[in-house]
């Protein structure tokens, strides 16, 4: 009997086994099978990779050009490297160059817009040959050789129905190094494709980065990217960086010139970390963040801390590392100092974010293109000592102020006159966070308050006959810009209207070019476009033959705004692009930041090309 029931519940199981083979079988297209095999069908199966070089042998210190070209099976395509969506994976190419160089570009190829049954929405993907262009900047000291350069590339293979499980596959290729350059066969395939458009760049400001690189050299290129953090210090963003960092040393009684210096050096240390760490942290992940520098809630708080900040001015407080922190380090009163120093430094470099976003966006990528933690590292130190130059002699003879002869009473109105800018900026923050709408008016408020607080109301001074004449000229000039941003808001703009697929198809096929101008409502330099360059007399009667268009992001990471951005390749804000005639985007037309109007006519001159 129990060798009958042991029978039994054998044969149930195989039959219970059969049965199941027999469901996932027939249910092998819609989970990723092979038909008529139990085995999982792989991405790799649906694409063949191969790899073309523009040289035989190249020059140390020339740029090695090459094609990772993906092969794709008929049927079946790989999500672009800005999939339509999350759940989606992208073709993301990652390369290790050695002791070659370093990685100067990557493009990837244009994606097409696909609907399939399996997403209601037009997807973004890559079908039949889809080229990858990869540029390497090679050092100028090598030996004549082989060099081994290798990487991974990440796919996903889908069909019309189904998407298979994502893969990652090695890519190796070797450069040879020699004393003359010699073409390769493919040159002029691989010349073709670059000269046809195939590729989608990357935004403006980031292919400008990577030229500096190929073009210009090392040296050259970091010597730019100073350049470009020291300029940063032109946006209107960096000023409460000024006076919060005169609200920091213009207390301290150091004895000499190389102490302020010190905590000077270590103040911008901290500026110079927190974008550093910014770099790393790029080179790892190999993606962008910079949406939250920019997001409602880091304004909001920036505008907080400087409302805080400004009380300091009016003598309600005075700045300095708070006394817990000074007891745990149990170090002495200097080394604390330089530790409330350090971390002031980490906090104030988030005041320039809002204003920065483009070249810190363009950074970003083309760090993360490199995949090296050590250059993103260095890439940002270098930025980041630009942006932090200026405060290094601003924090160094902040003090030396309070040494003047006489510096009592003006000393105490420069002070006030900082915390009135302090608290404009701040209330600035707070509008862009909360009433986005109102924030150029809270500037037009400020000023002209402002003014009549400093020239006619605080009595700093007042029995100094020439301090107060200044003070009055002082008041009477910032209500004299108070009135001129009066009339600026009474400007007349360009006329745009609100974002529509089927119009701006319907404009393609009808000949019509399009100017689509993606914005956010906490953009600093989306309201610098709207107040200078698009009241411009010129601009608007130049794109008056354009459809006009706006994308608001302000929700940047919401689903709507994801697939706009995923569609349009959009990093930040703000961000303008062109399209032709034909519905093309004219990429080298494409704006990224703020620009003035002169130079915004010549992009709208290239975008359009009709007679």
């Amino acid at each position: 009997m129990k060798n009958d029931m042991k029978t039994v519940k054998t044969f149930s199981l195989l039959l219970n086994l059969l049965l199941l083979f027999t469901l996932l079988n027939n249910n092998a297209s819609a989970q990723g099978f092979v038909e008529g095999s139990g085995f999982m069908d792989s991405t790799l199966d649906r694409v063949e990779v191969s790899v073309m070089s523009r040289h035989d042998v190249l020059v140390s210190g020339d740029e090695a050009v090459i094609i990772i070209m993906m092969d794709i099976e008929e049927g079946w395509h790989l999500n672009a490297n800005a999939p339509t969506f999350d759940y989606l994976i992208g073709v993301e190419l990652k390369m290790d160059p050695g002791d070659l160089g370093m990685v100067s570009d990557i493009q990837y190829p244009k994606p097409l817009q696909y609907e399939f049954d399996f997403a209601g929405d037009e997807l973004a993907v890559y079908e039949n040959e889809a080229p990858i262009l990869l540029k390497i900047m090679t050092s100028g000291d090598l030996s004549p050789g082989e060099y081994h350069v290798s990487g991974e590339l990440q796919l996903q293979a889908c069909s019309d129905s189904v998407c298979l499980a994502p893969a990652t596959t090695g890519v190796e290729f070797t450069i040879q190094i020699g004393n003359e350059a010699i073409l390769s066969e493919q040159a002029s395939r691989i010349d073709n494709l670059t000269e046809s458009g195939a590729f989608d760049s990357a935004s403006a400001a980031q292919n400008q980065i990577a030229d500096m690189f190929s073009e210009k050299g090392f040296l050259w290129a970091f010597a730019g990217i100073f350049l470009i953090g020291l300029a940063l210090n032109l946006t209107p963003c960096v000023y409460p960086m000024m006076s919060v960092t005169v609200s920091l040393f213009s207390g301290k009684q150091a004895s000499g010139v190389g102490s302020r210096f010190r905590g000077a050096l270590v103040y911008v240390l901290g500026i110079v970390s927190m974008y550093s760490l910014l770099g790393v942290f790029a080179a790892y992940t190999g993606s962008l963040f910079g949406s939250w520098l920019q997001s409602p809630v880091v304004l909001g708080s920036i505008g907080l801390l400087l409302l805080l900040l400004s009380l300091s001015m009016f003598g309600f407080y005075e700045l300095q590392p708070p006394a817990w922190l000074m007891q745990k380090m149990g170090k002495t009163q200097q080394m604390a100092g330089h530790a409330g120093l350090f971390l002031s430094g980490l906090l104030v470099g988030v005041f320039a974010a809002p204003c920065i976003g483009p070249p810190i966006i363009a950074l970003l990528a083309f760090v993360g293109a490199q995949g090296s933690p050590l250059f993103g590292f260095f890439t940002f130190f270098v930025m980041a000592l630009g942006l932090g130059f200026p405060y290094l002699i601003l924090g160094t003879f902040s003090g030396a102020l309070q040494k003047l002869p006489q510096s009592g009473e003006w000393m105490i109105w420069i002070k006030k006159l900082f915390g009135v800018i302090l608290v404009g900026v701040a209330l600035f923050y707070l509008a862009l966070a909360f009433f986005p709408a109102f924030s150029f008016h809270v500037i037009v408020i400020s000023v002209i308050t402002g003014g009549v607080y400093l020239g006619f109301l605080e009595s700093s001074g007042d029995k100094k006959g020439a301090f107060v004449w200044i003070k009055r000229a002082a008041g009477i000039g910032a209500l004299g810009i108070g009135l001129l941003l009066v009339q600026n808001l009474q400007k007349e703009s360009i006329e745009w209207e609100n974002y529509d697929l089927m119009i701006i198809e319907q404009a393609g096929a009808e000949g019509v070019p399009v100017i689509i101008d993606f914005y956010a409502d906490w953009c600093i330099p989306c309201l610098e476009l709207e107040r200078r360059t698009f009241t411009d007399r010129e601009v608007i009667r130049q794109t008056e033959s354009f459809l006009r268009m706006k994308v608001d992001l302000t929700h940047f990471d919401s689903e709507e705004a994801a697939e706009l951005r995923s569609r349009y390749n959009i990093a930040g804000v703000p961000t303008i692009l062109f399209l032709d005639v034909n519905g093309d985007e004219v990429t080298e037309a494409r704006v990224v930041g703020f620009e003035a109007p002169e130079r915004f006519l010549r992009r709208v001159a290239k975008a359009d090309d009709r007679p």
